[in-house]
């Protein structure tokens, strides 16, 4: 794939896709404030009282007011519930105006079985901030892809207590103001590949955007900046996903490639190498070390919003806020 150079408004060199993607306009949720009433539910896998208390107790002491989905605790073998519960839940929160922000309580499976039943409608007339990452990856791709709301890749209650408190404090500066952000990347081994790039920044857990795969709820990734990441799946797993993305043609409309966190897959050096090989015949920029995923640190993303990839700085910048002030009632 050839790209093109571009200068953006500074004057800085980029790379751009030739590819152009047929995308509905983007919607940013409303900035998150201080007072603000928060929504907690579980459309995947089933989450305890105890594991959830901590994070809940640091919403309230945040001075947010906290609504507990009515099906939030519920158990059903490996879910939170039957799916009509769990897509209730799910439903009712975007349609409480009082809900400004709705967080998942944890990952685990689920979020695919809702896909086809939710009321797309109603999230494009009630647009508000949704975060989650893990098997959330599912319904942040389905929402932007559907509405083109800007969705945030970013800690689960269930880790808001009980991982780096980085977390909690980027993912509220995110949320609640103006400002754009700029994340540096790690510096791990060799260089990979250098270069300037610029595009909607898409991503999350690489099975479910491989499950997404012929599905109508997968974003155009034409043009995209794609970050990945992973817990738990040998290399080869890996290396077959990496391989699915590619045979569906996926990979190749993209403008860059970033490695997120890699939990429990093996040596770091390995991995690095898996996605050099999918870069390299790509000719499109890699960087690694994004502080994503199932690790200590996991960012808050913005899922759709504009960002620039800079490989030889090592940072990865939101040119743009990520959300916008609340309209006032006249």
């Amino acid at each position: 794939m050839e790209g093109q150079n571009r200068k953006n408004g500074a004057g800085i060199q980029y790379r751009v896709s030739p590819f152009k993607a047929n995308r509905a306009p983007i919607i940013k949720p409303s900035r998150l404030m201080p007072g603000d009433q928060v929504g907690v539910i579980s459309p995947s896998g089933p989450v305890s009282e105890s594991d959830l208390l901590p994070g809940l107790n640091l919403l309230e002491s945040a001075g947010f007011k906290v609504r507990l989905a009515p099906h939030v605790y519920d158990r059903q073998g490996y879910l939170a519930g039957n799916d009509k519960d769990r897509l209730s839940d799910f439903h009712s929160m975007f349609r409480n105006p009082d809900v400004k922000a709705v967080f998942c309580a944890r990952g685990g499976y689920g979020s695919l079985r809702l896909l086809d039943e939710i009321d797309y409608t109603l999230i494009l007339e009630n647009p508000k901030i949704f975060v989650g990452y893990s098997d959330i990856t599912a319904l942040l791709m389905a929402i932007y892809a559907k509405t083109g709301l800007i969705t945030f890749h970013g800690p689960v209650v269930r880790d808001f207590a009980t991982k780096d408190q980085e977390n909690w404090n980027n993912l509220i500066k995110v949320l609640s103001s103006g400002d754009v952000q700029k994340f540096c990347l790690r510096e791990e081994g060799p260089p990979l590949i250098h270069e300037k790039t610029a595009g909607p920044l898409i991503g999350g857990n690489l099975s479910l955007i491989c499950h997404l795969i012929g599905t109508p709820f997968l974003p155009s990734l034409d043009g995209c900046i794609m970050f990945l990441e992973e817990k738990g799946e040998s290399l080869y797993r890996l290396d077959r996903m990496l391989t699915h993305l590619s045979l569906a043609g996926q990979l190749k409309r993209l403008s860059g490639l970033i490695g997120g966190e890699f939990e429990q897959c093996g040596e770091r050096s390995s991995i690095n190498r898996l996605l050099m090989r999918f870069s390299q015949g790509l000719n499109i920029p890699l960087a690694t070390g994004l502080r994503s995923g199932h690790g200590m640190k996991n960012l808050t993303l913005p899922i759709g919003l504009t960002s620039e990839l800079d490989t030889n700085l090592m940072t990865l910048s939101i040119t743009e806020a990520c959300t916008v002030e609340r309209k006032t009632r006249s």
